[in-house]
């Protein structure tokens, strides 16, 4: 099955903190041997619906989110969803999924240990 991912970030009216997701998006899609990947913002613009139209009209026919979030606030519980299941009743041969948040993942505590190290060295 070919499958698409779209991270997903809240967004900024601050360009350049929209363009380092995409950033970490395209080394994310690189990593995990994703073909086919987008970005999209809850709050800027490529919206959710955008990145999924572009998934899909490229081939996709599994879709992916997978959130730029730390912690399952309310936008994970109630927006995500809410979205992704209005593009799974719209696009209803493919196969639409939301990954956890990046919160509970191990690798998140030695990043902030590596923040807090790279500041005290400099």
């Amino acid at each position: 099955m070919n499958t698409g991912i779209v991270v997903f970030a809240h967004g900024s009216s601050v360009d350049s903190a929209n363009e380092a997701v995409g950033v970490v998006a395209a080394q994310a899609a690189v990593e995990g041997g994703f073909g086919l990947y987008e970005v999209a913002f809850l709050d800027a613009l490529p919206n959710l619906r955008e990145a999924v139209g572009k998934l899909i009209s490229r081939g996709a026919e599994r879709v992916l989110v997978v959130p730029y979030f730390l912690t399952l606030g309310i936008h994970l519980k109630r927006d995500l969803p809410a979205l992704v299941a209005g593009l799974a009743a719209e696009y209803t041969k493919v196969e639409m999924r939301i990954a956890p948040p990046l919160d509970g993942h191990p690798g998140l505590s030695r990043i902030l240990a590596d923040r807090a190290l790279e500041a005290l060295s400099g």
